[in-house]
């Protein structure tokens, strides 16, 4: 019986698929980047093929690559849940999810203690970086993340679907010179999310005016931190009516009364094979059921 490759060979194989970069991937597992090509020549040595074609601006799969990727991931992602199992004997669940602030804040927390009654045995490792997605099988089995769509490789499941919201401090409403129509984002700046960056753009063509440039744009990678701008009169900021809603915050007002369908919706994801996961499963379940 052939030998296995050393599972490392393996994990740094998909850490550079992802990244497409050997020193993105080295930085991401805390090896050098000649470290990591061995391993890397390693695999491509007991395969027999090249597994990436290498120019100068980085690496692309080969096709015995995306092959080999797209059935070695759940294999690792299988192998990862013996060991947890393995490790952790009792009757414990735990799930690792990456989910955005805001939506933890405002829409899952609250809900939280009702599934802990029902399944004191599922625990929850809750992170908050970024690229989610990119991300799933190795750190994270699931994710609530907000996008446009999701990449059909994946299983997602829609959570809703909400409407754009022009958010600003009261001030700006009923001041001195108070915002009364969407010509006047003129002299303000808005305030958009990373991970909503053309929420502004389809609210203004959805309103009749794709011409409307605001005095300047600040961008944002948290939602809490994009309300309190707003509240403090730092911006205009372009967000879900849940997030205004939810914030039960009497310094912010909605301005206008456009009701423009936002293109953006929170979505759970994981990789298909993820939802064998228990803890996965339950907590999708409840999620779904919730209708949180």
């Amino acid at each position: 019986m052939a030998r296995l490759p050393p599972l490392s060979s393996m994990e740094a194989f998909l850490e550079v698929a992802r990244h497409g970069t050997v020193k993105a991937a080295a930085l991401e597992l805390g090896l050098s980047m000649p470290a990591l090509s061995r391993r890397i020549q390693t695999l491509e040595h007991a395969i027999g093929r090249p597994l990436f074609n290498r120019h100068h601006h980085g690496l692309s799969l080969t096709e015995a690559g995306r092959e080999l990727q797209g059935q070695l991931w759940p294999i690792l992602d299988d192998l990862r849940s013996v060991i947890e199992k393995a490790s952790s004997p009792d009757a414990t669940l735990r799930l690792r999810l990456n989910i955005l602030p805001l939506f933890a804040q405002q829409r899952l927390f609250p809900r939280l203690p009702e599934l802990r009654r029902a399944h004191p045995e599922l625990h929850i490792d809750i992170e908050t970086l970024s690229h989610a997605e990119a991300r799933l099988g190795d750190g994270i089995d699931a994710a609530i993340t907000l996008a446009r769509s999701i990449d059909p490789a994946l299983y997602a499941a829609r959570l809703d679907q909400d409407k754009v919201f022009p958010i600003a401090a009261r001030t700006l409403d009923d001041g001195e010179r108070p915002i009364t129509v969407p010509e006047q984002l003129q002299r303000v700046t808005i305030l958009l999310h990373r991970e909503m960056p053309e929420t502004f753009l389809e609210w203004k063509k959805a309103v009749g005016m794709p011409w409307l440039e605001p005095a300047a744009t600040d961008y944002f990678d948290s939602g809490p931190l994009m309300l309190e701008a707003a509240a403090q009169g730092i911006g205009v900021a372009f967000m879900h009516g849940h997030h205004f809603d939810d914030a039960h915050d009497p310094r912010l007002v909605r301005l206008f009364d456009h009701d423009v369908d936002s293109p953006y919706s929170y979505w759970f994801v994981c990789r298909p094979r993820a939802l064998r996961q228990p803890a996965v499963k339950l907590f999708h379940d409840w999620l779904l059921a919730a209708k949180i």
